[in-house]
Formats: structure tokens, C-alpha cells, sequence
């Protein structure tokens, strides 16, 4: 159960910062919002990162990939929001 605790944690934690580095007008509000952004980043960056050879296949992103990840993620995000007011 901690762990999965930790998990949400760095996630809301790298969400936040993600969205405070983002200059895009169209963020996800709110708590839960913010911490699927977070948790997002970080698989994401774990899949890339376990990909590529810079993790070992039973070890995670860290906090700083993961905060990456979720600009990544928040990229994403905006362009799909972009694609829909068109």
C-alpha cells in the first residue's frame, strides 16, 4: 500500500510541475487531473527509458524522468485539444 501511495505522490508532485513549465492556455485542472498527468509521465518515461537500456526491466523512471514524461504527456494532451476545437 505504500508504494502505491509513493506512486501518487511523485505523480501529483511531477504533475504540478509539469503544468507550472507548460505556457499551453488549454491544462487539466484539478487533483485528480494533475496526479493521472503525473502518473502518466512517469510510465511513460519508464516504457521509453526501459526501451532504450536506461533502466533495468523491474526498475522505474525517477523523478525527474517522470516530470519529463509528463511534459511529454502534456504535449500530447494539448495537441488533441487543439485537433478538437478545429
Amino acid at each position: 500500500m505504500g508504494g502505491f501511495l509513493w506512486i501518487v505522490l511523485i505523480g501529483f508532485v511531477a504533475g504540478i510541475i509539469a503544468r507550472l513549465l507548460s505556457s499551453a492556455p488549454n491544462k487539466p485542472t484539478g487533483f485528480i487531473l494533475t496526479t493521472v498527468l503525473g502518473i502518466a509521465g512517469a510510465f511513460l518515461a519508464t516504457f521509453v527509458g526501459q526501451a532504450v537500456g536506461w533502466y533495468a526491466p523491474d526498475q522505474g523512471a525517477g523523478f525527474i524522468a517522470a516530470t519529463v514524461g509528463a511534459i511529454v504527456v502534456l504535449f500530447i494532451w494539448n495537441r488533441i485539444a487543439v485537433a478538437r476545437a478545429r
